[in-house]
């Protein structure tokens, strides 16, 4: 996968932007009226003419773009993981009847899905023909 990325610094505004600006002094009106800069990640593809996906981060404004697209391209993998705990290893065939058998069932799965991983990132682990 590759994309062309932008990253221009906005000024967001909205209720949310505002209120967490005025409030922002710890309860002390120290407010100046002026809203905090955020870094916004913009992804266009290359066969495409207009953007795909917009991230607004609050990360300080030294973090390079790579480490921003690594952070926006994050949710791609937990939701492979999450698919594949799902439908690969059963998270979601447990009727939830009391709270120890589903602990027990999360543990199990959970557990499964680490030994998983491992396997996956160990580079002499053998792999079937």
């Amino acid at each position: 996968m590759t994309s062309r990325f932008a990253v221009p610094t906005v000024r967001p505004a909205g209720r949310q932007c505002l209120a967490a600006a005025q409030n922002a002094g710890g309860g002390r009106n120290l407010w100046d009226g002026v809203l905090p800069a955020r870094t916004l990640l913009i992804e266009r593809p290359h066969d495409q003419d207009t953007p795909t996906g917009y991230w607004i981060s609050n990360l300080p404004a030294t973090t390079p773009a790579e480490e921003l697209v690594k952070r926006a391209k994050m949710r791609c993998r937990i939701e492979h993981d999450y698919r594949e705990l799902k439908h690969g290893l059963g998270l979601d065939h447990f009727e939830d009847r009391t709270w120890h058998g589903r602990h027990h069932h999360v543990t199990l799965v959970t557990a499964a899905q680490a030994f998983l991983t491992l396997r996956r990132l160990d580079p002499k682990a053998p792999t079937p023909a």
